[in-house]
């Protein structure tokens, strides 16, 4: 951006865009829908936490956009840390995961949008748009459940379904491997469970959590 642009808060030009996700066809999607629109420019990608953060101190993107689940950590310790070291990084959280309780704990960190992977290539755009003018954005299936909870017509669980059948798969001393080859899901995918049903429960070992999981009648 020219210094005049600056001065004038110039929206037409152009945001530089990082993109954060461990599979590499959702990167190359990603570059490819975001690269259609002349106002936006992906400048980087990883697929780590550790690489993400490599990689912002030598570039200096407008927005991350970045899975939930990574292989070295969870997108909420990258929302924390970005948010920590790059203030002015603005944030999209892009994720398979559609549960409320987390939902609300990664938009209290203050990310500037929430869309699920199963949302349509519009809704991207549309949120990264938003999020270039200033806006939070948060796609229409996540501001349908959000406002459930708000008017009490949903139930509030302190655990997911999923997250209470990993938990008595934990129960039964099932490892990762055993719980992911029961459910049909990546054994990734069950270690972000894990690390969910510990910061919920607010225990940090196996025995503190059975306890805390019979006392709150979870199994």
């Amino acid at each position: 951006m020219n210094l005049l642009s600056f001065i004038r808060g110039d929206k037409s030009a152009k945001m530089k865009i990082f993109l954060t996700d461990d599979h590499a066809i959702l990167l190359g999607g990603l570059v490819k829908i975001l690269s259609s629109e002349d106002v936006f420019e992906v400048i980087g990608t990883a697929g780590s936490v550790q690489e993400t953060l490599d990689s912002l101190t030598r570039k200096s993107p407008d927005l991350l956009i970045t899975d939930y689940n990574l292989p070295d950590d969870d997108g909420l310790t990258l929302v924390r840390r970005v948010k920590q070291k790059y203030p002015s990084v603005k944030i999209i959280v892009l994720s398979m995961h559609d549960e409320a309780h987390l939902i609300k704990e990664i938009l209290k960190e203050g990310v500037d949008g929430y869309i699920l992977k199963k949302d349509s290539h519009e809704e991207l755009i549309n949120a990264v748009r938003a999020v270039k003018n200033g806006k939070v954005y948060l796609s229409s299936d996540v501001n349908t459940m959000l406002m459930r909870g708000l008017n009490g017509t949903g139930e509030q669980k302190l655990l997911t379904d999923r997250e209470r059948e990993i938990l008595k798969l934990i129960s039964k001393e099932y490892t990762n491997k055993q719980m992911a080859e029961e459910l049909f899901i990546s054994e990734r995918t069950v270690e972000t469970h894990r690390k969910n049903i510990f910061r919920k429960t607010g225990t940090n070992n196996l025995v503190g959590l059975i306890k805390f999981a019979y006392a709150n009648n979870l199994i």
